[in-house]
Formats: structure tokens, sequence, C-alpha cells
């Protein structure tokens, strides 16, 4: 491969008659910093022109390419082993020269147990977590550097530690230039390296035939300018690869030949170029795709393909596959239904997909770790022997498909930070995922054909489900908090559950319209171009006109770490019968004794009673009056108590203030039966709903459901663990 070169640029010759100038010298590069250690979310908005503007129709490409990719790979299936060649071509956007680049080199996370991301696991106490996968002998993976080029010239690189990590880490480069780029210049490295794959662990590796290769080449940091993602200053955003940290990367255009032997099959991002061209006993299959920001690709024996096309109003036609082993065919057909049902939604609620491949890939049993991953126009998903209709089996077949197409559109489209800013991917997915089922009305079965079997069949709404699993009582981070500043990895697992709780919250309050409009809005704003928490904020603020609920829910969750638990605490309901004593009548003090006084309550009650035969019980010819004491442990949000009575009647009053507690009487023809915080169940942030009610009389059936119910899916959960 022939490395490109830039030509620097050159002046007019001056007439013999003009006197010259003193020349002026070059700009001396400025050293350019990195983005903060512990930067996480973002507080101050982009500016308008960030990222080169908001993309619309008629520009060259989808975004601002930034860089491009020309890669040649072999694979080596026995030793797991990819040798490449790379023409890395990167623009300067900043206005000043850049004398270093930096380079992400994240197969060295898995070289040993000193790097960042092990010496993060060990501290994180992942338990049973994607990643927790033992390394054995022989197992290690890793990336070696074998020569960098610049027009020409060999150049030097040492490994560096933005984040302050252990010097045993190599997962950044730092690469000296022998030419500054200059502002709005580009400059093409030419680079040799060997990528060994680790055994499956955390997104890449081998097990047996099967290959995921996946951040397996060098790869360019992020420059970052004045006015994107809340940057004062160009600073290089290119932190090591933490233990619960994804990814993030310029826009760009890949050009892939990947060279294996030929009994393989092999699926990536992007298009495929014609038919592999085979060469004795190799194989070499050429994929291309403009507007991505990664690439990964998998090779194995022995899998099958099911594909299909999708259309779609604003898009291309989509090549849709579903790449699976021969033993998991009873997936291959829910994965792809659920992969083109994905694409209807996402392209129907936020915006046409724009690619013309779409690739699920199925791995293999012992490959779990390569499971559940998202790149640009490929995804790897859940693998299962069969699925029953209606049973755990197939929500997770349906959910990890919907789940891994929906990054396509918040990690891929929007690419958004996931080192700092976990929640915009992560949670922001999962709750558009939940949007996603809860319209098809597709609940969460949390039991196995076993259990259907004695009836046990507990069923839960997308975002009740969410919600159970959200630890909201004990949080320890801000939604908003990076990724790898966490008290522990399940900590960091709530950012899926807590964002979407959080969002569909904040949904009850705004409208399910408004915040369909609001994402709409922020995607089409934000697509190629790495918003922000503050941008996707901007965008829920314009679009619902109400500033002072974002900027609440934004405050206590996003940048806090707030509850919310309010609870009816007491509840009486007492008849107010005529009382005994003394009372002043014409003028005269006229006493009532108590027998007296109880005997005229008598005499009324039966001939209230006579008058009213089917009567309920809990009325009568005297009124009742109702108390019901609501107490505050978190933080106040606008509630609404309903108190039912006996004759069905029910009276409701809100509580708006911020009072810790607050007690509200009722005086109404029946004894009250309940008082319920909540009744329409729109506050998806209260941690306990177990206590937002309580009736008069003791009723221990509700806790009983619960408890049955928890029962079930605790064991229908463990018996999806014991097949992992």
């Amino acid at each position: 491969m022939t490395w490109a070169s830039i030509a620097p640029a050159q002046d007019a010759p001056a007439s013999a008659a003009t006197v010259q100038a003193p020349p002026v010298p070059p700009p001396v590069p400025v050293e350019i910093p990195f983005a903060s250690r512990d930067a996480a979310g973002v507080t101050a908005p982009s500016s308008p022109d960030a990222w080169g503007g908001p993309r619309h129709e008629g520009q060259e490409h989808l975004s601002d390419r930034v860089v491009s990719y020309r890669i040649q790979a072999t694979l080596d299936p026995v030793r797991h082993r990819v040798d490449g060649r790379e023409q890395l071509t990167w623009r300067n956007r900043s206005d000043r020269p850049v004398s270093a680049v930096f380079l992400h080199l994240y197969l060295n996370a898995f070289e040993s147990e000193g790097s960042t991301f092990f010496t993060e696991r060990r501290t994180l106490s992942p338990g049973h977590a994607r990643g927790a996968g033992e390394v054995g002998k022989g197992e290690w993976g890793y990336i070696d550097l074998s020569s960098v080029e610049q027009d020409g010239a060999t150049l030097k690189w040492r490994h560096v530690h933005p984040d302050g990590g252990p010097q045993t880490d190599h997962t950044v480069v730092r690469v000296d230039l022998a030419q500054p780029v200059a502002p709005g210049a580009s400059v093409t490295l030419g680079m040799t390296f060997q990528s060994q794959l680790p055994r499956v662990i955390e997104r890449t590796g081998y097990v047996g035939d099967f290959h995921l290769v996946a951040q397996w080449f060098p790869k360019i940091g992020v420059l970052e300018l004045p006015g994107e993602r809340g940057a004062t200053e160009p600073r290089w955003n290119v932190h090591e690869f933490h233990f619960n940290s994804e990814f993030y990367a310029d826009f760009g255009d890949y050009d892939v030949q990947i060279t294996l032997p030929k009994d393989y099959v092999v699926a990536a991002v992007g298009e495929q170029q014609g038919a592999p061209v085979v060469e004795g006993g190799q194989a070499t299959w050429r994929f291309t795709q403009g507007d991505v920001h990664d690439f990964a690709w998998m090779a194995a024996r022995d899998f099958l393909t099911r594909e299909t096309t999708w259309q779609g109003p604003g898009s291309p036609p989509v090549a849709v596959k579903v790449v699976y082993p021969r033993e998991y065919e009873a997936v291959a057909g829910p994965i792809l239904k659920a992969s083109t049902d994905s694409l209807t939604y996402f392209s129907r609620t936020l915006g046409p997909y724009p690619y013309r491949t779409v690739t699920a890939v199925v791995p293999p049993f012992h490959g779990g770790e390569a499971g559940g991953m998202e790149y640009p126009t490929f995804y790897t998903v859940d693998n299962a022997l069969r699925v029953v209709p209606g049973t755990l089996a197939q929500i997770l077949i349906d959910f990890t498909t919907i789940h891994e197409f929906g990054h396509g559109y918040f990690y891929g489209l929007l690419a958004s930070n996931e080192f700092e800013e976990p929640m915009l991917d992560e949670g922001l997915n999962e709750f558009w995922d939940d949007r996603m089922l809860s319209e098809r009305r597709q609940g969460v079965h949390m039991t196995t054909p076993f259990l259907r079997f004695f009836g046990i069949d507990p069923e839960f709404g997308a975002f009740v489900f969410e919600r159970m699993t959200a630890s909201l009582a004990a949080a320890a981070d801000p939604l908003g908090q990076n990724s790898w500043n966490r008290l522990s990895n399940a900590e960091y697992g709530t950012v899926y559950s807590r964002t979407a709780t959080a969002m569909h919250d904040l949904e009850q309050r705004l409208g399910s319209e408004v915040m369909g409009k609001a994402f709409h809005a922020y995607y089409e704003r934000w697509k190629f171009r790495h918003p922000s928490i503050a941008d996707f904020r901007q965008s829920l603020v314009e679009a619902s006109g109400r500033q002072d609920i974002v900027d609440e829910v934004f405050s206590r969750y996003v940048h806090g770490v707030a509850y919310v638990d309010d609870r009816v605490s007491d509840i009486t309901s007492t008849e107010v019968l005529p009382l005994a004593g003394l009372s002043i009548r014409d003028g005269k003090r006229v006493e009532l004794s108590s027998d007296d006084n109880d005997e005229a309550i008598e005499k009324q009650r039966n001939a209230w009673h006579r008058a009213h035969p089917d009567a309920a019980e809990g009325t009568g010819p005297f009124p009742w009056r109702t108390t019901v004491t609501v107490w505050r442990d978190g933080e106040a949000v606008p509630q609404v108590l309903k108190v039912t009575f006996a004759d069905g009647a029910t009276e409701t009053v809100n509580w708006n203030d911020g009072r810790r507690w607050a007690r509200f009487d009722f005086t109404h023809g029946a004894k009250a039966v309940s008082a319920e915080l909540d009744p329409e169940r729109r506050i998806y942030l209260d941690t306990n709903k177990l206590n937002d009610s309580r009736t008069v009389e003791a009723d221990h059936s509700a806790s009983t459901r619960w408890s049955s119910d928890i029962a079930a899916v605790l064991q229908g959960f463990y018996a999806w663990m014991g097949t992992l």
C-alpha cells in the first residue's frame, strides 16, 4: 500500500520590484490538553455551528467526515490474530497547528491484569456481568503497533495515560508528527499492526472458530473545539479504555479488506463490495461504509444467513440480515422480525434510517460475552435453542434485538460521548425501546414453558418492569455521571433503567406527544454531531415550553441523586354523631344524657336502614369524617390524593407544596374505604409504590399478590441466568 502525502501550499513568486517583507515564521504548535479525567454530564449547550452545524439535504455527505480509514486485514483463525495495514487520513478542524495525535489501542485492555480495564474490574466487583470472564493461559489479547509513517518519515510514539491510570495500561498512544498539521489541513498516516484477539470478553474476541473482531485497529481520538460539548478550548477527548466505558469517535468513511480462509463466513459494518475474491485457499472480502464512526466484523465457519429487504419513507432499501450458528436457527426468524419492526418504529418516530444495511449476529454457545453489542449497521444479539411466545426467552430475544438496533440511532447516528455521558446512549435508548414495546402492547413475561404449565405467568408492562429494576432509592451516582467514576458495576448498570424511568416520569408530566416531538427534534438537530446532555435538555425545553419541569428533573436526577418516596401513613374514618352533654336551646341549657343520646342515635339508624334496605356497609344517616395523613421521605413532586368511600364515591385533592407531611380532612355521607396517592400511576420515580395506598380495614391481598409475582419473577430470572 502506498501512503498518501500532503503537498504544502506554495505562494506565487514576488515581482522583482517588490520589497520583500520579512518572512513570517510558521505558528509554533501549542500542546493541546486532554479532556478532564473527571469529565461528566455537560451543563452548557453546544454552539449552533458545533461539528459543522446541523446536517441537511443537499450536503455532499451525511456527516462532516473528519477521518478516513483504509485497512487491509488478514485473519489467522488458528492463532486468532489479525495482521493489518492501515491508512488513516485525519483533518485538523481546529484553528491551530497540531504536532501530535492520539490513538486508541483498545485491545490492550486485555493484555494483562495491569490495564485500566482490569484494575477497575477488581475495584468495582462486577460479579456476574459482561466483562467478568476469566482469561486463561494463552487467551490474552493485545494490539502491537509495528510502524507509523507520515509522508515517508518514520514516526515515534509512546503510551500515555490521559486519566491517570496505571502505567501498565497501554490503551492510548501519542504519535509525534514529523510535520504539524496546519489548521484546516489533513494528514495521512500509514501504519502496520498486529491484533491478537482474546478469548471472547467484553465486546470482542474468539470462541472456537467464531471471531468477533471489534476495537481491533488503531483509532484516532476526537479533537473537540470550543463550543462543542462544553469545551472552551481545543482538547483531545481520548480516554483510556475503562471497565464500564464504551466508545467515542469522529465520523468518517471506511474501506476494509478482510482476507481469511475461503470456508469462513464474514459479516461486517457497511456494504459488501461484490463477491469475495478467492485465491488458493484464501478469500478476500471488501466492505465500505461512509458516515460512521467505527468498524467491526465477524468470521466463522458453518454460519447461516437469513435476510430480507426493508423499505420505508425517506430511507434507501435496507438489506436486513441475521447471521447465526446452525444450532440456533430457531432465533433467526424472531430476530429478523424484531430488526425490521425496529427499522419501522425508529424511522417513524426519530428519523429515516439512512444506511443500506442492518446485520445482526447470533453468537455461538459459550460466546455470550460477544452478545448484546452494537456497532454502526451491525450488532450482536442473544441466542436460544427455542423461542416460545409469551415467555422470558421471547422477550430476551426481542428486547435485545430492539435495544441493539436502537443503539444504531443513539450511539450510531447521534454519536454521543459514551465515555463521559453514557445516559445519552444506554439510557435514552432504553427509554425509546420501552416506548416501542408499549406501542406494540408487548409485555415482559417473566416465565418459562415449565412455569406456565403450573399457571405461573407474571407479566409486566415495559416501564413497570424497568422501574422494578431501577434501584431508585439507593442511587449513589447521578445519571449524568461518566462511565468510570461509579460506586460499583451495579450502579453503572442502573444508567439503563433509571434513565428510562426518569424519562417516562417526565413524559407523564409533559405528555406523550410533547415527548415524541422533543426526541424527534433532538435527533434532527444533532444527528451526525455528537450532542451533550445539555443539548438534549435544550431540545426538551424548546419542545415542551416547560423549562421549570425539565430543569427540576435534570437538577434532581441527571446531575443529582434525589429520590421520591411519598406515602399514605395513616387513614381514619369515623361517624360524626350527635354529642351528649349540655346545649343551649331557646336560651336555656338543656342536658342530653349519654343514654338518651345513644337511644336517639339507634332509633335514627334503624329508621334509615328500614328506608334503605340495600345500603352498603359504611353508609347511614350520619356523615363520616375521614382524616388522611401523607408523608414525604424524598423530594417534593406534585401529587394527587384520592379517597374512595363505601358508597362508591371518590374525592381528590392536590398536594403540591414542599411540606414534609400533610393532613387532609374529608366529610362525606359514607365511611372511607381507602386512600391512594398517584392513582393514575404517573410518578414512576417513586421508589416504593406499595406504600402509596392504605385501607381503613386491614387488607393483605395486595401484598400477597405482589409477593407471589415477585417470587415468580425471581424464579424466571434465575432460570434464565442458568442458561448463560
